[in-house]
C-alpha cells in the first residue's frame, strides 16, 4: 500500500534526472584525494606546531628556574662573609659574656637561616683534596698524613644542595 501512495505523491518533474558526465566520479575521487591529503598535512603541521610549543613552554620552565636559583644563589653568597666575620669573632678572646653569646646566637640564626635553603658547610679537613669542592691556596709538610690531604681549612666552603655555593680555601700536605 506504500507503494501505490509513493507512486501517487511523485511525479517525474519531482525526480532530477541522472546526468552522467565522463570523469564526473573519477574527478570526485582525485578532488576527495587530494582534499584528504591536504587535511593530513595540515594536521601534521598543527602536531609540529603543538610538539614545538610544548618544548618551548619546557625551555622556558627551566630558564626561569635558572635565574631564580642564579638569583638564590647570589643572595646566599652573599652572607657567607657576615657568618664568616662572626666566626672570627667568636674565635677572639673576650671579657664580655654578652657580645659572646649575642653574636653566636646571631651566628646561630644566620645558620638556620642558610639550612632552610639547603646551605650546609662543607666538612675537608682531613680529606683527600678534591679541586671540585676546594681551593688550595697553600702546601705544608706533615708526615703525619698522607699526600693531599687537607690539613687546614683557611675559609669554609658551603654546598647548595649538592652544588658548590662556595669553594673551601684549604692548605694542603706535601710530602717530599
Amino acid at each position: 500500500m506504500q507503494e501505490q501512495d509513493l507512486e501517487l505523491n511523485t511525479t517525474e518533474a519531482d525526480v532530477p534526472p541522472f546526468v552522467e558526465t565522463e570523469g564526473s566520479v573519477a574527478d570526485g575521487a582525485a578532488e576527495l584525494a587530494e582534499a584528504r591529503a591536504k587535511a593530513d598535512e595540515n594536521y601534521n603541521k598543527f602536531l609540529l606546531a603543538m610538539a614545538d610549543f610544548e618544548n618551548y613552554k619546557k625551555r622556558i620552565e627551566r630558564q626561569f628556574a635558572d635565574i631564580a636559583l642564579a638569583g638564590r644563589r647570589s643572595l646566599l653568597q652573599k652572607f657567607l662573609p657576615v657568618i664568616d666575620n662572626l666566626e672570627r669573632a667568636l674565635a677572639v678572646d673576650s671579657e664580655s659574656d654578652g657580645l659572646r653569646d649575642g653574636v653566636a646566637q646571631t651566628l646561630k640564626g644566620f645558620g638556620s637561616l642558610l639550612a632552610g635553603e639547603g646551605v650546609k658547610a662543607m666538612e675537608v679537613k682531613g680529606q683527600l683534596f678534591d679541586p671540585k669542592l676546594a681551593e688550595a691556596i697553600g702546601t705544608r709538610e706533615d708526615p703525619a698524613v698522607a699526600d693531599e690531604t687537607v690539613v687546614e681549612e683557611a675559609q669554609k666552603g658551603y654546598l647548595l644542595g649538592d652544588d658548590v655555593l662556595r669553594p673551601a680555601k684549604v692548605i694542603v700536605s706535601k710530602n717530599s
